[in-house]
């Protein structure tokens, strides 16, 4: 149980996010609309995510998905909508700044 809350919230298994950005991983910023334009990761997608279960159709399933947000609480949400969807290969990278320094 306490692992599973763990990788919920992202503090379980370390992940490599710069290798999953070379791989191909889109970044989803799931923030609302204000809080992107305020800044955000060059490259990231945008839908945020009281939005997200009507706007699955502009992710693809075949490529591994990075959530984030302000602080990693609705990433964490989304990373669960999503896996519920059927997106196998998905991580919650937590707050935008802290995955932006891990990306480099």
């Amino acid at each position: 149980m306490i692992n599973a809350i763990k990788n919920l919230f992202g503090f379980g298994v370390k992940v490599n996010y710069a290798d999953l950005i070379k791989q191909g991983a889109i970044i989803l910023d799931v923030r609302s609309k204000g809080e992107f334009q305020s800044g955000h990761i060059k490259g990231s997608v945008n839908i945020p995510v009281d939005t997200l279960k009507n706007n699955l159709s502009k992710l693809k399933k075949d490529k591994p998905i990075i959530t984030c947000c302000a602080s990693g609480m609705r990433s964490a949400s989304a990373k669960s909508i999503l896996k519920s969807n059927g997106y196998n290969e998905v991580y919650n990278g937590g707050g935008w700044r802290s995955l932006q320094n891990k990306i480099k």
